[in-house]
């Protein structure tokens, strides 16, 4: 005789079974939503000791680009008197900074030019065309 592990002792009745159903979702749910809280904190975790290596490491950075300053004027002042080494990297640093501020405002103003043909006149013809004013092309 095999035991298919069906015991009729056991058996309960269906109305029980279904009575205990929206108790056995509720603990699954809250069960999952535990899951998932656990792994949303390590990784959050994971997230935010990353992002302050990033600081340090750009803190590093920006230390590092002054020392390299610093060579760049002691080089010069090698074969050029100190006051005019100075004078002559300050010059080429204001001038890198000025190259890349007008780069930066060309890119901030193609970025935020009016485009007649866009997004937003196609958002305006959606909306003529709910409102059964204007001509709707089908596209």
């Amino acid at each position: 005789m095999t035991s298919s592990g069906f015991n009729p002792k056991s058996k309960r009745p269906l109305l029980a079974l279904i009575g205990e159903l929206p108790g056995q979702i509720s603990a699954l749910v809250k069960a999952e939503l535990d899951a998932f809280k656990a792994e949303f904190a390590a990784k959050a975790k994971n997230v935010g000791v990353g992002a302050a290596l990033f600081v340090v490491a750009g803190a590093f950075l920006f230390f590092a680009l002054g020392v390299f300053v610093a060579l760049a004027v002691v080089a010069l002042a090698l074969v050029l008197p100190l006051w005019l080494a100075t004078l002559i990297v300050a010059v080429a640093l204001v001038l890198v900074a000025v190259i890349l501020v007008l780069i930066g405002v060309n890119r901030v103003k193609a970025a935020t030019k009016p485009d007649p043909e866009g997004v937003h006149a196609s958002i305006r013809d959606d909306v003529d065309a709910f409102k059964g004013v204007g001509e709707y092309d089908h596209k």
